[in-house]
């Protein structure tokens, strides 16, 4: 199976919300799409749906038209979308019937996720009695009641505590597992980290940098040098020709030409008896890039990573 998206754009008379959109999926796993404010995610989103129009390109499942009224397809949307004085067990009969779902897979399937997600309890319950998290743990179900192949997820942990987040995130292992391509659009970088390989990055419409993560990472090499000691290291990194582009009480964060200058610092570090609680060479963080490829493509200067 694979989702492809052809070159599809999208215009409001003079206003292009999306130019020229290219991405493939060819195997299950997650990808990601990201972007400032206004930059077109949700625009592609709703294409792909088919809750808006496209001018031009095409949203093909299999090498055929994709439809969400004759493909499989989950949606957990950013906004809340619920109905909020009818009771919970009711909507997800409502949404597992619109999905062409029978009475029974419709109970077995609402009886293992509300257990699943810790909402048994609320099963009578309406909405507006739910907390926001809970409400968004409603959406997830109806998102994946039917069992789809497709996932799109937009903000999924948007509301969530620490512990609901681990849940969700468990969830969504589980679907990985399960074979399903999920396409997921969300602001908290560390997130799409732990679950992205391949992922767009758009700005005013049109995609700035596109690829596999890992492999974008490498391209920049071990750019990061990050220290925690409990001495100051900042002057003798100083010595080494480094200047700290972060420090914060966790960690000072150095960036580096080349490697010879972090082994330089850890040798002085060691000379000097410094306790060193942490020393760690690594590649650029996705909020880096990000900050990184948006900037370029408005034409200011950017600081190397």
């Amino acid at each position: 199976m694979a989702l492809t998206v052809s070159h599809i754009s999208k215009q409001y008379g003079d206003f292009t919300a999306l130019q020229d959109l290219s991405f493939s999926m060819e195997e299950p796993g997650v990808y990601a799409l990201l972007g400032t404010n206004g930059a077109g995610k949700s625009t592609t989103i709703r294409i792909i749906l088919g809750m808006l129009s496209k001018n031009s390109g095409e949203v093909l499942w299999n090498g055929e038209s994709f439809s969400p009224f004759t493909h499989s397809v989950g949606y957990l949307a950013e906004e809340r979308g619920l109905y909020p004085k009818y009771k919970i067990s009711e909507q997800l009969t409502y949404f597992g019937e619109l999905k062409g779902m029978r009475k029974p897979d419709i109970k077995s399937a609402m009886d293992y996720w509300l257990e699943r997600l810790e909402l048994t309890e609320y099963r009578d319950k309406r909405p507006e009695q739910l907390s926001k998290g809970n409400q968004q743990k409603i959406q997830l179900i109806i998102a994946l009641m039917s069992n789809p192949e497709l996932l799109i997820l937009d903000e999924p942990l948007s509301g969530l505590d620490p512990v609901n987040a681990d849940l969700f995130k468990t969830v969504i292992n589980e679907e990985i597992k399960k074979g399903k391509y999920i396409i997921m659009s969300c602001h908290q970088m560390p997130v799409i980290e732990d679950f992205c390989e391949d992922l767009t990055i758009l700005h005013h419409g049109r995609p700035v940098l596109q690829g596999n993560l890992n492999k974008i990472k490498k391209s920049y090499g071990r750019v990061n040098l990050a220290v925690k000691c409990e001495e100051d290291i900042i002057p003798l990194a100083a010595q080494c020709g480094l200047n700290p582009v972060e420090n914060t009480p966790e960690l000072t964060t150095f960036r580096i030409q080349q490697e010879d200058q972090a082994k330089q610092l850890l040798q002085r570090a060691v000379e000097n008896n410094f306790t060193i609680i942490r020393y760690e060479l690594r590649e650029p963080s996705l909020h880096e890039l990000f900050v990184e490829s948006v900037k370029k493509a408005d034409g200011e200067e950017v600081v190397a990573i």
